[in-house]
């Protein structure tokens, strides 16, 4: 091994052996990169073999690799948290010249960021989902030149809506998530840090880092949190002993694997208290796993039921006939009142909280072969100890302009405002222009005011090849698309799931990210 020492802490080489990271522990590297993808020539150390023996050194190893002449931005994110975590870092690769190359691009984007310190940026978005960048890109389809500033922690974006399908075995995962780097507007800084404080006053934000951004105007999208540890003992049973949730990236596939195998039993699926985002995705998988086991005659094998802690099946009372001929259909026993507090997943029983008709709460012991749960809902602590929110712990603003009700340059719209709308893709896909019209008018001291209506949509996957396709506004008023004769109005429909299943996902990546707002102009305040 020929080893470059490019500082006193990082070096790089060609393509080591297992004897080199014998040396490579006695010099006191704590930290080995390979950045060669595996089998990219014949004989070549597969990583997985460098790692697990440089485990026996205790040195960590991480595999970030791309072809020659192919570096991603990704990539270079990766590499930068990896090396911030490490003091005495060793890289290599064919010859260890890429592994030079994307410590120098490190170096360079670590420089740019200390740049930003003390910058105003016209407009500063907290938070890089379907929100944050719909909204960007919003912004700079009505002013290119707008300075913006997206600040999320995350590597990956997720098209969530379709891990319902993930869990059907209609979609692999993989197909539901990009990059970041790779959806980020073009024209926009992307900070790779976690908000820490806000300050209004200041109109400015704080890092993890210890940085601090100036900003005229202030957009709030950071999304919801999952508060798996709110269930007793879920956490140490998510993903074994039968227990899933499409309501994660990575266990969606396990609800697919489950309802595949799954023979006979009793299958049980949680809905939580609201809010949640997409209230209709825990019947969802309920409706596209009873479909599997009806078409592979298993259903009358399976004892299937549902516990919702709410009072009712669907919030809006038009589209529950529609349900209800499912959950008959499916022979399935619904259980409202009844939260899930607790889970003994290698026991294999839930335990519920449930209020009868007088009132009284007791605890129910249930036993189950699969358990799919959606976890309680909130906001992320950085917002919930922020002066910017409610006393339910929600970003305060007006339902129809999206504006914070204290602080007129800050808006918030996604999941974590408090605007009284179903927390869905559909209606961040209406929010998000109005928000970047809205903020475009404000830069340029126009008085002109775009206003929400509270649209939302729940796709109800009730068979594959149908969905009652549920559009509302506040109060729960119908808002639908299309015409009653096209769709149906409140039944299922095959055109409803051609729509989710071929048409929305194209529609995510390349036209509601991209800034594109088929059908969704907003409307202005009269």
């Amino acid at each position: 091994m020929l080893r470059k020492q490019i500082t006193e802490n990082f070096s790089v080489s060609e393509q080591i052996t297992l004897n080199d990271v014998e040396t490579l522990a006695q010099a006191g590297v704590s930290l080995i990169i390979c950045n060669r993808p595996d089998n990219e020539e014949a004989g070549q150390l597969a990583f997985a073999d460098v790692k697990a023996f440089a485990a026996t050194k205790n040195i960590q190893a991480v595999h970030i690799p791309f072809s020659a002449g192919q570096m991603q931005d990704s990539d270079v994110a990766l590499f930068k948290q990896a090396i911030r975590e490490s003091h005495n870092i060793h890289a290599y690769c064919r010859t260890g010249n890429r592994s030079s190359i994307i410590w120098q691009a490190a170096q360079q984007t670590e420089n740019s960021d200390s740049q930003t310190q003390n910058e105003t940026f016209d407009v500063v978005i907290v938070g890089a989902g379907t929100a944050g960048i719909a909204t960007a890109a919003s912004i700079l389809k009505r002013q290119l030149n707008t300075r913006i500033c997206l600040i999320d922690p995350s590597t990956n974006h997720y098209y969530q809506p379709g891990w319902t399908l993930v869990g059907g075995g209609v979609f692999k995962a993989n197909t539901t998530r990009r990059n970041m780097s790779d959806v980020i507007p073009k024209n926009t800084k992307w900070l790779r840090e976690s908000v820490e404080h806000f300050q209004p006053e200041n109109n400015t934000v704080s890092l993890s880092n210890g940085k601090t951004i100036a900003y005229k105007q202030l957009v709030v999208a950071a999304g919801i949190k999952l508060n798996w540890e709110a269930i007793e003992g879920l956490t140490d049973t998510l993903g074994y002993n039968g227990v899933t949730s499409n309501y994660r990236y990575d266990l969606a596939p396990y609800t697919w694997e489950l309802t595949n195998n799954l023979k006979s039993g009793k299958a049980i699926f949680t809905q939580p208290p609201m809010p949640i985002k997409c209230a209709g995705a825990p019947q969802k998988a309920m409706y596209l796993s009873c479909d599997h086991w009806l078409k592979t005659g298993r259903l009358n094998k399976l004892n299937v039921s549902f516990y919702n802690a709410g009072a009712v099946l669907f919030g809006v009372s038009e589209y529950v006939p529609a349900l209800m001929e499912y959950i008959e259909k499916y022979q399935v026993d619904t259980h409202f009142k009844h939260e899930l507090v607790k889970v003994d997943g290698p026991n294999k029983k839930a335990f519920f909280s449930c209020v009868d008709e007088e009132g009284n709460t007791s605890i129910i012991e249930e036993s189950y072969d699969m358990l799919h749960v959606c976890p309680p809902q909130t906001t992320p602590d950085f917002i919930k100890n922020s002066p910017l929110v409610d006393n339910a712990g929600w970003v305060d603003v007006d339902k129809e302009t999206m504006q914070h009700k204290s602080f007129s340059n800050i808006w918030s719209l996604g999941d974590v405002s408090n605007t009284p709308n179903a927390k869905t893709m559909a209606a961040v896909r209406k929010q998000a222009p109005v928000v970047a019209q809205n903020i475009v008018n404000a830069l340029q001291s126009r008085q002109e005011i775009a206003i929400y209506d509270g649209y939302g949509s729940c796709p109800l996957t009730v068979e594959k090849g149908k969905i009652v396709l549920a559009e509302f506004g506040y109060g729960g008023v119908l808002m639908p698309t299309f015409p009653n004769w096209l769709n149906k109005g409140t039944k299922a429909t095959k055109l409803a799931w051609i729509l989710k299943e071929d048409l929305l996902p194209s529609f995510y990546w390349h036209g509601m990210l991209k800034g594109h707002e088929w059908f969704v102009k907003p409307k202005m305040r009269k």
